[in-house]
């Protein structure tokens, strides 16, 4: 197959050369409580690279008569062109918390102890956001558990302006200092059973003066169904088995650490501890443990489709994949996906299944209805494996002209990942849409960008006409080979374990060192540190800088000129990375993800007539508005930030500085573009901010119901703001 478009620029080749790794360390014996172990590693000296984080703080800062700091231009925001090289960053206030002080408790030996470790972080942080807690002046995080007449305390390793935060072993207040501290089941149930869990407080009040990272100022409510919350049972379930498929999968990682040939698919399966800000990021209830093993891109699963012959009567598709102008039926392209060795009856139509979803609608008597009749057919399990991808449910084959997203009726963070009609319209109309002339346009002002086309989709109707849940499937462009150095966003700052260092001094009997959690990023920024000679910090701000230009101005575009904001978070948003490790474009990928301006609905619909009348895409300025700025803003771009300093890659503030430099000028400066999503950022003191942790508790799936009241907002304090 030929792709469906002619716009796709070649993406960026090249290896990436093989990552420094981390000096040995010492490593506990197994079985050794978190808290003992981190005392212990409190008192091992500093690593070799915290001499060159220190020597770049020197020549970064001076100290004034006064006492206090004396930044350069660039750290007070002042500077010059997108592209210029920064100054190494100031030294954050908390800086020295993971830097020898304090052992990472995610490299702790025991694979468990280390997943607890992970989701104790997420709920604190969840918790801070969301509760708007201030930043403690004594290094103590204090939350009050009124419900439980207690109060929990946790100690601070990193505080991060943007919500990446680092914390250790949380212990309830009072507690005899030898006691063991929490796990996150019991700080789950906790935090579960505190009024601001189930009605959030709408207070007008402002943050604290004294706190640098944004604190919750309202939280608002959207419901689908019911005002109130669960009783909490679910997330405590739900934490639980995240916490117990998180640990396997660091235990295999840790085992296995090399990463897959193929780059694209190496960084889909890196989210090992998935999503930093959410309760339950590996929560997969309904699966087995063999079929977890199959069905999970941490541990590099594959499995064959299954594959049913669809008659012609049920059959519901539309295409726009075209080759050599020749327009392509969906029918077609499956068929040449499933490979000639498939006994296809004439006339009916080949659909590619999740093995587990087929399982699932055939207790559907409806469903086996259709079976009985000689309507459906089912062909079993055939062909090569697939590779499910961080979505889970989006499979993939290296060298395939496809990706095909399945339905997965698993509850995977906050929804069950089941395709809804007026979605798999949406991939094609957008499709359609580009190929207007709208693409050549985009293409001529950010030619290193584009968005992986979803041109056609298969689907079961029954016989009155009605769609069969979960009997479909979006056929999407795949348009990178194995050798490009492409990457979701999400995959490349993710901590995963990296490689198994040697310990040469390491005697007979000695303890196997652990592979260290660190991420592609991290790896990437110390490469090009290490080849450049410069500062890590200079060269963490220049690839961000970066990043804004291949990425982030291109989706800012789209929103200016055509009205359509995409839902860009970090496991959307693709970076194309060159053969030194730089970025030199992106791709945004979802059918799900649009959001079709009211105020741009007449352009939109002279450009392709009839737009959003069976994708119901069409949503208010406002809506449009608060999820651009969470998903584009806070979840992508202020995440990496955060992915950079709680990583010791550099410092939040020079690359908040940063961001605020480039707003202005996309807001103001000579290629001003009229999105007012800069203007936003930078004026409004606010922010709007999913919670997930509520969204969680409110029992909400983000896949039901209208777009403006499927899950939990709060109001945060923007960081951008001065």
């Amino acid at each position: 197959m030929e792709p469906p478009h002619q716009t796709e620029p070649e993406p960026g080749t090249g290896p990436t050369g093989v990552p420094e790794t981390r000096s040995p360390e010492r490593v506990p014996a197994q079985g050794r409580g978190r808290r003992g172990w981190e005392q212990e590693q409190a008192r091992v000296p500093g690593r070799p690279e915290d001499a060159q984080l220190a020597e770049e703080r020197t020549t970064t800062t001076t100290r004034r008569s006064d006492g206090s700091d004396n930044h350069s231009a660039t750290d007070r925001g002042e500077t010059s062109a997108p592209m210029s090289r920064p100054r190494p960053p100031a030294p954050h206030p908390n800086a020295d918390g993971l830097r020898g002080a304090t052992a990472d408790p995610l490299d702790h030996p025991d694979p468990h102890t280390a997943a607890e470790s992970a989701a104790l972080e997420n709920l604190l942080r969840c918790w801070v956001r969301e509760a708007g807690l201030p930043a403690p002046a004594n290094g103590t995080l204090r939350i009050p558990l009124p419900a439980s007449g207690t109060a929990l305390l946790a100690p601070v390793h990193y505080w991060s302006p943007t919500g990446w935060h680092r914390f250790g072993a949380p212990k309830l207040a009072g507690a005899p200092e030898q006691s063991p501290s929490l796990d996150a089941v019991t700080l789950a149930a906790l935090l579960a059973r505190e009024p601001s869990a189930d009605s959030p407080a709408d207070t007008t009040s402002a943050p604290a003066a004294t706190s640098p990272a944004p604190a919750a100022t309202t939280a608002e409510t959207h419901h689908t169904a019911t005002p109130t919350a669960t009783d909490g049972t679910d997330l405590v379930a739900r934490v639980a088995d995240s916490v117990r498929r998180t640990a396997t999968f660091i235990r295999e990682r840790r085992e296995h650490p090399s990463d897959e040939l193929d780059l694209f698919l190496a960084a889909e399966q890196a989210l090992v501890l998935g999503h930093p800000l959410h309760p339950t990021p590996k929560s997969r209830d309904g699966l087995t443990e063999a079929e977890a093993r199959l069905y999970s891109p941490e541990l590099r699963g594959a499995f064959p489709l299954h594959w049913i012959a669809v008659a012609p009567s049920l059959l519901a598709a539309d295409s726009a994949w075209t080759e050599r102008g020749r327009l392509i039926p969906a029918a077609q392209l499956t068929a040449r996906l499933a490979g000639s060795e498939l006994p296809l009856p004439d006339d009916h139509a080949a659909l590619p299944l999740h093995p587990w979803q087929l399982r699932e609608a055939r207790h559907d008597p409806a469903t086996a209805a259709l079976f009985d009749a000689g309507l459906l057919h089912d062909f079993g399990a055939h062909g090569s494996p697939w590779h499910p991808t961080s979505s889970v449910r989006t499979v993939h084959r290296s060298g395939a002209p496809a990706m095909l997203k399945l339905s997965l009726g698993l509850r995977i963070t906050n929804s069950r990942r089941q395709n809804l009609r007026k979605e798999l319209h949406r991939g094609v109309e957008v499709h359609r849409l580009l190929r207007s002339g709208l693409a050549k346009q985009w293409q001529a002002v950010h030619p290193g960008f584009d968005i992986v086309r979803d041109p056609a989709w298969l689907a079961v109707d029954r016989p009155d006409g009605r769609p069969v849940p979960g009997l479909d499937v979006m056929i999407r462009h795949n348009p990178f080979t194995p050798t490009d150095d492409v990457s979701c966003v999400a995959g490349l700052v993710a901590p995963r374990p990296s490689g198994r260092p040697t310990s040469a001094s390491a005697g007979a009997g000695a303890a196997a060192d652990q592979p260290a959690m660190r991420s592609r990023l991290a790896e990437v920024v110390t490469r090009l540190a290490g080849r450049t000679g410069r500062p890590l910090g200079a060269v963490a701000a220049e690839w961000f800088l970066r990043y804004l230009e291949q990425v982030v101005r291109p989706v800012l575009w789209f929103d200016a000129e055509a009205g359509i904001a995409l839902e860009a978070h970090q496991q959307n948003t693709l970076v194309l990375l060159d053969g030194d490790g730089w970025p030199m474009g992106g791709r945004y990928r979802d059918n799900q993800g649009y959001y079709f301006r009211d105020s741009r609905r007449a352009e939109l619909d002279a450009r392709l007539p009839g737009i959003g009348e069976h994708s119901d895409t069409f949503v208010s300025d406002e809506v449009t508005d608060e999820r651009f700025a969470y998903y584009l803003a806070i979840n992508n771009v202020l995440g990496l930030i955060g992915a950079f300093g709680s990583q010791r890659l550099a410092d939040e503030r020079l690359l908040l500085a940063a961001f605020r430099r480039f707003l202005g000028d996309v807001a103001s400066g000579p290629a001003r573009l009229r999105t007012t999503l800069p203007a936003r950022l930078l004026d409004s003191p606010v922010l709007r901010c999913k919670a997930n942790l509520l969204t969680r508790l409110h029992g909400l799936d983000e896949l039901v119901g209208p777009v403006d009241t499927q899950s939990v907002y709060v109001t945060i304090a923007n960081p951008l703001h001065t």
